[in-house]
């Protein structure tokens, strides 16, 4: 019984959600003999228009040229890149520290001929020694004793409930 009510669901939703064509309903305006019925069509959705997008030339020989350099003195962050295109082939490099120390600098081409290729660097960098930062700590920390666990609390007998109190209806006093 449950999955009837499941699929009727499943329909009311599918028609409500206009995935499936509603049928023309005809309505009697009164009981009355040789009248024709009035039928109701499906109400009309309005749709909002889109703006007709603007269409960009199209660039057959595309060029341009490009580059960033980071290197921060405070964070350690030092990476670098850059590129250039020239029609279908392009070419460049990125450099950037990696967590291990390590500089890792890549170079790249890009072509229709030879696809992107990429050679890999690493080098070994000079790791500056920075100071450690030391915190004053005013009082030192006091730890408590750990906590040694006393003998088990012992249980008394199980709460037996009594019979149910019987229930009155409050007594109206009339005048």
């Amino acid at each position: 019984m449950a999955f009837k009510f499941v699929i009727l669901a499943c329909l009311v939703a599918a028609t409500s959600a206009g995935l499936l064509p509603a049928a023309p309903i005809a309505y009697a305006a009164a009981p009355a003999y040789h009248t024709a019925p009035v039928y109701h069509a499906a109400p009309v959705a309005k749709y909002a228009v889109a703006p007709v997008a603007k269409v960009e030339e199209y660039d057959p020989h595309p060029q341009y040229s490009f580059a960033y350099d980071v290197q921060d003195g405070l964070t350690g962050d030092s990476k670098s890149q850059h590129e250039t295109r020239d029609g279908d082939v392009v070419q460049g490099s990125y450099s950037v520290v990696d967590p291990d120390g390590t500089k890792r600098t890549v170079e790249y081409t890009a072509d229709p001929h030879n696809g992107f290729n990429a050679v890999v660097h690493k080098e070994a960098l000079a790791v500056k020694a920075v100071a450690p930062v030391v915190a004053k700590v005013a009082a030192p920390v006091a730890y408590a004793r750990p906590v040694v666990h006393a003998a088990p609390v012992a249980y008394s007998a199980p709460v037996v409930h009594a019979a149910p109190v019987a229930y009155s209806a409050p007594a109206y006093y009339h005048h």
